[in-house]
């Protein structure tokens, strides 16, 4: 099982800066996403800017999230 999140910084240009419970920092960039079904709604750059860890993963007020272990695998080293 990969490491939760837990903290998350939302960054210019679609990237999350992502802090995981095992100390390692990575950015994690969301705009491959924002063409894709219910991530489009987060194109709209308020709405982004309220990501925030909730329960080991990265979440958006809209309700939106993302696998944690996608979150992990997909991010490089920050």
């Amino acid at each position: 099982m990969n490491p939760r999140v837990s903290k998350v910084y939302p960054l210019d240009n679609y990237k999350l800066k992502i802090e995981f419970k095992n100390g390692e920092q990575k950015v994690f960039d969301v705009s491959p996403y924002l063409g894709i079904g219910v991530f489009k709604e987060l194109a709209n750059k308020e709405l982004f800017s309220t990501a925030k860890e909730n329960l080991g993963t990265v979440t958006w007020q809209n309700g939106q999230d993302f696998c944690p272990d996608t979150l992990y695998l997909e991010s490089t080293t920050a």
